[in-house]
């Protein structure tokens, strides 16, 4: 999506925190390896652990302001701007519709950071860390997925990816995390059920963006595109369990899937732009259906 030139965007709360992660395994890393930092990626879950490597030790506090971020054409200039400045108007929405929605911490990696869910880098991809109500996003991400994963990963594509994030967060305020726990994997599991759900919240706040407005009544966003709504759909199968598989050259094998397929991915993600958030709820659907 496209900021309106003028619209103030400089109230943002996002903050850019990093430093220096050793590399997995010290040393060259192998085909293996690389799969398997792909399917970090597109999980959001630090698995460095399992394979060995160093890491920050400790969460870490504080972070910079995001520089040179004052404006709506600032945003579309700089990726960590446009994601800061996108915060507000999700935030917006999410105040209109959820009675006492609390904003998250948005971080804005650089290189990597500590936190009480792992890890945060491009190699672990854009994650919530429910006990600290902090969405978590490094922008080079954007980079690896067009690379990896031949999608463009345009403006609106990377918003959806910030929205579903913050979808995360809705969820953990209204209780859906507490009520409906990891049960494991599966095409029909809670992981999968609320990944989806968070597609679903991404696009509802899509239909909703450009009513989003700043102090001086100036819509934070323009209206999406066809070709931007084509590209956030793109993005959203590129993330989807079956492709994120195939892509890395194994059996797909839906009864390891954490986040759904492509078609749901891009079905839930319509299916919010359509219905908004009352469209949303995954748990309810049979699992044939969902």
């Amino acid at each position: 999506m496209t900021f309106n030139d003028n619209a103030r965007v400089g109230g943002n709360s996002a903050k850019r925190r990093g430093g220096t992660v050793a590399a997995v395994g010290g040393g060259a890393v192998g085909l293996g390896a690389v799969v398997f930092l792909l399917i970090q990626l597109f999980t959001g879950t630090d698995l460095s652990g399992i394979v060995g490597g160093g890491g920050v030790a400790g969460p870490q506090t504080g972070g910079e302001r995001i520089a040179n971020c004052e404006t709506g054409q600032d945003a579309n200039r700089n990726d960590d701007c446009r994601l800061a400045a996108a915060s507000l108007n999700i935030d917006q929405f999410w105040g209109k519709t959820v009675e006492g929605y609390r904003e998250p911490q948005l971080i804005i990696v650089d290189g990597a950071t500590s936190t009480q869910c792992g890890t945060a880098s491009n190699a672990t991809g854009p994650f919530y860390c429910p006990p600290e109500e902090t969405v978590y996003i490094d922008p080079t991400f954007f980079a690896l997925l067009r690379e990896q994963f031949d999608t463009n990963a345009g403006p609106l594509a990377q918003l959806y990816v910030l929205a579903h994030e913050y979808g995360h967060h809705v969820q953990n305020l209204i209780g859906v995390m507490d009520q409906y726990p990891n049960d494991g994997t599966g095409p029909a599991s809670n992981g999968v059920r609320t990944e989806l759900q968070a597609d679903c919240f991404a696009g509802a706040w899509v239909a909703d963006a450009a009513d989003q407005v700043d102090e001086n009544g100036t819509p934070y966003l323009q209206p999406p595109t066809t070709e931007q709504i084509t590209n956030a759909l793109a993005a959203a199968a590129a993330v989807g369990d079956d492709h994120i598989q195939a892509e890395s050259g194994g059996v797909v094998n839906p009864e390891s899937w954490t986040h759904g397929s492509s078609e749901q991915r891009q079905r839930w993600f319509d299916a919010g732009r359509a219905g908004g958030v009352n469209a949303c709820d995954t748990f309810s659907v049979a699992a044939g259906s969902l």
